[in-house]
């Protein structure tokens, strides 16, 4: 009875739903995309759902991020999520991966499932998804938005083009324009989301034109949508392929602060700690040894620095100081760590 409703259409039928039921979907981001595309598979039928996400749940959040109340405020984002798509649809299976996607836990994370969602907002994450789903040859469905504009794609799809042949990676450090710096309409994500939720039951049913070399570009204000194609780059699956079996067979190196282990780093003398935050971002974390130097400005300031320094980085939730940490260790620094949650898990004790 509660499937009656698309058992109907001649496209899924009993088979199609069985389909759904034997579907593995890993969601990657429980915020402004994920929510909505965690609440329609759900709803599906997806039998296993993972959800990935080290954030927590605040205020701010709520006009866009509809699986969560106030009541939620404080709690982790990836618990709360499956415990009210559990209540939604009793019959799916959710597995909760409380912590943030990074190379240390990436092929662990995706190894049982069939397809990923992206719902991530920044770049370097981006591209270790796309890494690690070209050398496990998994489509991913990917949304990204921009105050009252989004996109969405599926990469890796039948051997199709992948992130990396849309969005070559340059050099230097990227950063992702986030909705707490430039502000998002609330309505918009939960949009791209839907869209997403649609390409994934479309691969699951194999039914309709997947967004396979397909760039939908949509224009909430204009309400307009336009499709951009783009061509599979053999050189850019082969960059993606050998960074991901470089990640997947390197030594597990774990640079993920505790909050302890922060607050014990950052009494001691000669370390270099940068809060890689916007400048009026909240709370504040003062210190003898504390700089601030917004993400997009590391690059140039880290030319100043001696590469045996040891570093500590940190930002609101542990994304962008993973970023920076990543892109540092890349360049050569060898003693660099980062506040693995973010300030945000020290907000209590700052306050």
């Amino acid at each position: 009875m509660r499937y009656n409703r698309q058992i109907i259409l001649p496209e899924i039928g009993q088979s199609g739903q069985q389909k759904l039921a034997e579907a593995r979907v890993l969601i990657i981001g429980a915020g402004g995309l994920g929510c909505p595309v965690l609440q329609n598979l759900a709803a599906a039928g997806v039998g296993t759902i993972g959800i990935v996400d080290g954030d927590v749940v605040e205020e701010t959040n709520l006009h866009r991020q509809l699986l969560y109340n106030l009541d939620h405020c404080g709690q982790c984002k990836a618990e709360t999520a499956a415990n009210v798509i559990g209540q939604l649809n009793p019959d799916i299976k959710v597995n909760v991966y409380n912590q943030f996607f990074s190379s240390d836990n990436a092929f662990e994370i995706v190894d049982d499932y069939q397809i990923i969602v992206d719902c991530t907002d920044t770049i370097a994450v981006r591209y270790l998804i796309n890494d690690v789903a070209v050398y496990k040859k998994i489509p991913v469905v990917y949304a990204s938005i921009y105050r009252f504009e989004g996109q969405v794609s599926v990469f890796n799809y039948q051997n199709g083009p992948s992130y990396r042949c849309l969005f070559p990676e340059k050099e230097g450090l990227q950063k992702t324009p986030n909705c707490e710096v430039m502000g998002v309409l609330g309505v918009l994500p939960n949009t791209l989301g839907a869209f997403q939720a649609t390409e994934v039951l479309k691969i699951i049913l194999n039914i309709g034109e997947v967004l396979s070399g397909k760039l939908l570009v949509y224009d909430a204000l204009q309400f307009q949508t336009q499709t951009i194609d783009f061509a599979r780059n053999p050189k850019a699956i082969e960059k993606g392929y050998i960074n991901g079996t470089q990640l997947l067979h390197r030594k597990k190196d774990i640079k993920n602060l505790s909050s302890v282990s922060f607050l014990e780093k950052c009494s001691q003398l000669g370390i270099v700690v940068i809060d890689v935050r916007e400048l009026e971002e909240k709370p504040e974390f003062k210190g003898e040894n504390v700089v601030q130097i917004p993400l997009a400005e590391l690059e140039d300031y880290s030319k100043k620095l001696d590469k045996n320094q040891e570093i500590v980085l940190f930002c609101q939730t542990g994304q962008r100081s993973l970023a920076a940490m990543n892109y540092l260790r890349d360049s050569g620094f060898v003693g660099v760590f980062h506040l693995g949650k973010g300030i945000e898990s020290l907000k209590n004790q700052i306050e």
